[in-house]
């Protein structure tokens, strides 16, 4: 016998009946985005090492330990499972002048790939959902996003996130904190821990977001990146302030909010949960105007988030807001194999005209007896069993035998009972077996 093979540690299955849970919540996402004029791009899995180095920093924790990167045996070309989208995004909006006639809005959800210790919540491959839009100047969009956010939260039946907000400021006033950020950690290098000493000099922001609980008082303490914002920068923050508070929007301003990638410029935030353990953050993001250029492009305005599918997932299992398993309206009961040709095109019909049909299969060997389908029947959760004896087949019709009472919401009306139907005239009667309320 072969050698059993598994997935690779962090990669992960999803199949049913939790994949049901992942379409439900696609389509969730894919309605509230057309509702705010969001339009899908898809980009590959795999682009250029090069974009993300540029891209995301070449001293970023993601570029320098977690991605996924070899070169093309056969050209040599330098290539990398992408460990994020927006950048991608960026590319293709560049590569493809999507900017030609103004601003897009744009989303995107597909895998990722980061080389880390998988747990819950984290994988080496994960899903991430993203919404983009380019060429937007002001921080009208950025409320938007928020708000779309906000939206989908309430959508899902989410409680208990909250929203925090910084501002980045622009280049100029992040190289000023910089260096007065650098001169107070050197002052207090004997309390660095060695992940901070080794970012000392290379990108010294990203120690305010240090996790190491020992040198909380030390980070609390730094000078605020707030602190040296210009008016340009401060307005953009207020009036984003201002468009939150507009619509009853609460947040908590965090000024070591600093984000994981060296694109972001003015707008950040975190949509935060204490219901995952560590890996509290279930969407982010924030404006990126300087990424275009870093690649490549025009100069153009962007902002954007992602929310982490695999957290969101959890977060809706913690708090029971999952929805139950989808089921068939009818399961076809066919004791004879010999009728299953018979069969197959009545099913088909009621399938043409909307009706989710099941038939129980397995050729002359495996048919089962009428018990057993029936049991396979109610297991499946359909409300129906489509009886195709050979009584019924002889007097072309079918017997409809209701397995259960109608779904919440529905007219309970009279106790249902077993009825014939016509084999010869299906799409008449075939709306019978759909529900009255969409389930």
């Amino acid at each position: 016998m072969a050698e059993k093979l598994s997935a690779v540690k962090g990669m992960n299955d999803i199949a049913p009946p939790v994949s049901a849970h992942w379409e439900w919540l696609e389509d969730k996402l894919r309605s509230l985005m057309l509702r705010y004029g969001y339009r899908n791009l898809r980009t590959p899995i795999v682009e250029p090492t090069a974009l993300f180095v540029r891209g995301l920093g070449e001293v970023t924790d993601i570029v320098e330990k977690e991605m996924y990167s070899f070169e093309d045996r056969l050209n040599g070309e330098q290539l990398t499972l992408r460990p994020e989208n927006t950048a991608g995004v960026v590319r293709a909006a560049v590569e493809h002048s999507l900017l030609y006639d103004g601003g897009k809005r744009l989303y995107y959800m597909g895998p990722m790939f980061r080389h880390e210790r998988p747990q819950r919540g984290r994988y080496r491959q994960f899903h991430q959902f993203g919404a983009e839009a380019l060429g937007f100047v002001g921080p009208d969009v950025d409320a938007e996003l928020i708000v779309l956010a906000c939206d989908l939260w309430a959508e899902l039946g989410l409680e208990g996130i909250e929203l925090e907000i910084n501002s980045l400021g622009q280049p100029a006033e992040r190289q000023a904190h910089r260096q007065a950020l650098i001169t107070y950690l050197e002052g207090h290098a004997d309390q660095l821990d060695e992940d901070a000493r080794r970012r000392l000099h290379s990108n010294p922001l990203r120690i305010l977001d240090t996790k190491n609980p020992a040198m909380q008082a030390l980070v609390n303490a730094a000078p605020r990146l707030m602190d040296h914002l210009g008016p340009e920068s401060l307005d953009h923050f207020n009036r984003l302030r201002g468009l939150l508070d507009a619509h009853g929007i609460g947040y908590r301003i965090n000024p070591r909010l600093v984000r994981g990638m060296d694109y972001y410029n003015l707008s950040v935030f975190e949509f935060v949960t204490t219901q995952l353990g560590s890996q509290g953050t279930v969407c982010a993001g924030g404006r990126y105007d300087g990424l275009f250029e870093q690649i490549g492009g025009k100069a153009a305005p962007a902002v954007g988030w992602a929310l982490g599918m695999e957290r969101i997932l959890e977060l809706l299992k913690e708090q029971g807001k999952l929805p139950g398993q989808p089921a068939p309206d009818a399961y076809a009961v066919v004791p004879d194999a010999g009728s299953v040709p018979r069969v197959m095109p009545v099913l088909r019909t009621l399938r043409q005209q909307g009706v989710r049909v099941q038939m129980h299969a397995g050729g002359a060997e495996g048919m089962g007896s009428m018990k057993s389908q029936f049991k396979k029947a109610d297991a499946s959760g359909a409300r129906f069993a489509l009886i195709f004896g050979p009584d019924e087949l002889a007097q072309g019709c079918v017997s409809v035998k209701p397995l259960r009472g109608p779904r919440p919401g529905e007219d309970a009306g009279e106790a249902p009972t077993q009825v014939s139907q016509p084999l010869a005239d299906v799409a008449a009667w075939a709306q019978s077996l759909r529900p009255t309320i969409p389930c």
